[in-house]
């Protein structure tokens, strides 16, 4: 009993050529317009942070830094953790909320350092939409490949290695990003040691010193980013040619 070779339905292939259409415009929107643009966007904000205006400038790091214990919330003591008798007979302790100061060691209370916070949620803005912007690249690249055969490959390697810098590019943003998570842990501890010995004035320098070092390394992400995006475009720009078409005799084989 011989089988019929299955096709692609017309209706559906119609569909999927629409939308890599779409996927491609969409691409070539970001190479040529997205990406000069961030360059120029964020080189706008690098030569700001010269002037003592920018909150990237180092000239804020004596006042935005907040080394006081406050007392923890008077009125807001929390009832003592309660027991609950099961069906069994056995008891079991209640659970107690995670900010629940009465139970702390030191139940004093820090503020975070609301001017880096700020910095970190503009900074974690432009490389979510780094990232953003290179998986939408990546796609149009991957679906203009050809088919894989023997012979005329430079175009094709060429694509390879766009795609190479393109998620390195990625994973730069992803690092980038986790500069808050590890400013936040870090200084934790710092607010912990200050808490737990008051009267050792090296831990407040220390907590000063790191909120510094985040304005140095806040301003050196824009450089960062600017420079991904610089070489990216550069890249892109220079090979278009071959990303969109990596063999002389290329059609659409997508399918």
């Amino acid at each position: 009993m011989s089988s019929k070779a299955v096709a692609l339905d017309k209706g559906l292939r119609k569909e999927l050529d629409t939308f890599r259409e779409k996927v491609r415009v969409e691409a070539e929107r970001i190479v040529f317009e997205s990406f000069p643009r961030k360059i120029l966007d964020l080189q706008k904000l690098i030569e700001s942070a010269a002037q003592t205006s920018s909150p990237f400038h180092l000239s804020n790091a004596p006042r935005i830094t907040d080394a006081t214990v406050y007392p923890p919330p008077s009125g807001a003591s929390e009832p003592e953790t309660k027991k609950r008798k099961l069906d069994s007979g056995e008891t079991a302790n209640g659970i107690t909320t995670a900010n629940d100061a009465n139970h702390a060691k030191h139940p004093g209370k820090m503020l975070s350092n609301q001017h880096t916070v700020a910095l970190h949620e503009q900074l974690k803005a432009e490389c979510e939409q780094m990232a953003e912007l290179c998986d939408k690249v990546k796609l149009w690249i991957n679906l203009s490949m050809p088919k894989i055969e023997d012979g005329d490959n430079f175009g094709v390697q060429i694509q390879e290695d766009v795609l190479t810098e393109l998620h390195r590019s990625q994973e730069s943003a992803y690092n980038l990003r986790d500069s808050a998570r590890q400013d936040y842990l870090t200084r934790a501890k710092i607010c912990t040691k200050i808490m737990k010995y008051p009267h050792l004035q090296d831990y407040t320098l220390a907590l000063q010193e790191h909120d510094q070092k985040q304005l140095y390394i806040a301003r050196q992400h824009l450089h960062d980013l600017r420079s991904i995006y610089a070489v990216l475009t550069d890249m892109l720009h220079k090979n278009i040619e071959k990303i969109r078409t990596p063999k002389a005799n290329n059609a659409s084989t997508m399918y």
